[in-house]
């Protein structure tokens, strides 16, 4: 697509791919869950749950409550996991019918006042098995019964921490004590809880564990943190921009800010529409990234400025307004941009400021 302004790029086609893929290792009785916090990686949370709550999607999750009562109020019908509340979002949990993630004693408290009134509302509970960020201990099992008094979680789950990894133990460790925890559970709420635990490179790695559903975030945005599903997956979001204006400087001449480069020869240069506070780091300056100019890959020089970066075009043959590939699905991605200055695709994703227009492929 070609636009006179800085854009993020989304394929609903490499989204539904990605999708499949997915469900490929799946039994057909396994529910999935959508994670589409943080604008859905970077791409943009309502377009991606319209679209997965058109193709029947079972469930979405988002980190904060802002997050599910934003997609409430565009409509989106499909149940809301809330990933990590706080104390002061319950109403809205309530009013906007979000399921918590109930994760502490003390988060348990305010919901279970919050809601006398709505003794019926859906919650799940998050038991930590070794990632040791959130979730209650093995330990808390007995109180947790006592005190959610009869009320039953939809779920219980816990989140897995390197089910990418080639060595399995880590996750066959928290698989194993998930197993307990659910089996000891089950035992004093007298009856079975549905439950989930893989994330995606769980699905990709140990589909023996899809228990009742799985969720899959990165996944889904065409990323499978390992080099073998690389060609499984498709990048759904391409970010592109434009040049703006094209300046020849002469010898000895700098360019940006804090005399970031120095010509040593007569140069051309190109400045983009886009900076640090669109998401391309101050780290990618000075040569470090390489982006797309007609058909070829030119280095940044000086340092990234908040809203523009400079190029070296000495060498090829551009205009103004040209298109400017900065990541796409095929010749540089996020996953390899993020690797020139030691990230994650998660990162580059996520980078993306809300004020990059968001467009369909």
């Amino acid at each position: 697509m070609s636009s006179q302004e800085t854009i993020v790029e989304i394929s609903l086609n490499n989204l539904e791919h990605n999708l499949n893929f997915l469900k490929s290792n799946l039994s057909p009785k396994t529910m999935m869950m959508a994670v589409v916090k943080a604008s859905a990686y970077g791409s943009d949370s309502v377009i991606i749950s319209k679209y997965l709550e058109k193709k029947s999607i079972d469930y979405f999750a988002v980190a904060y409550c802002r997050e599910g009562v934003y997609l409430r109020k565009a409509g989106i019908k499909t149940p809301i996991l809330v990933l990590h509340p706080q104390v002061d979002d319950f109403e809205n949990i309530l009013n906007f019918n979000l399921e918590p993630s109930i994760y502490s004693f003390r988060i348990l408290n305010f919901f279970l006042n919050a809601s006398k009134s709505f003794e019926n509302h859906p919650f799940q509970i998050k038991f930590n098995t070794g990632l040791n960020r959130l979730g209650f201990n093995e330990n808390d099992i007995e109180k947790l019964v006592l005190k959610l008094n009869n009320r039953s979680p939809k779920f219980i789950f816990s989140h897995l921490g390197a089910s990418d990894e080639d060595k399995k133990d880590r996750t066959n460790n928290q698989i194993e004590r998930f197993l307990a925890i659910s089996k000891k559970f089950d035992s004093l709420i007298n009856k079975p809880t549905k439950k989930h635990i893989l994330n995606t490179s769980g699905i990709l790695n140990f589909s023996d564990f899809q228990f009742d559903m799985v969720r899959s975030g990165i996944g889904l945005y065409g990323f499978g943190n390992h080099i073998k599903f690389k060609n499984s997956l498709r990048p759904i979001i391409a970010l592109k921009t434009i040049i703006s204006q094209i300046h020849k400087i002469q010898k000895g001449e700098h360019v940006g800010y804090n005399k970031g480069f120095k010509a040593k020869n007569i140069t051309t240069i190109a400045t983009l529409p886009i900076g640090h506070a669109d998401g391309i780091s101050r780290s990618y300056g000075q040569g470090k990234l390489r982006v797309l100019v007609n058909g070829n890959l030119v280095p940044t020089i000086g340092n990234i400025c908040m809203d523009m970066l400079m190029i070296d075009v000495s060498k090829i043959k551009c205009n103004e307004g040209d298109t400017v590939t900065i990541f796409d699905d095929k010749n540089f991605t996020a996953d390899e941009m993020g690797s020139l200055v030691g990230t994650i695709s998660y990162e580059i994703l996520t980078s993306i400021s809300n004020r990059v227009k968001r467009v369909l492929k």
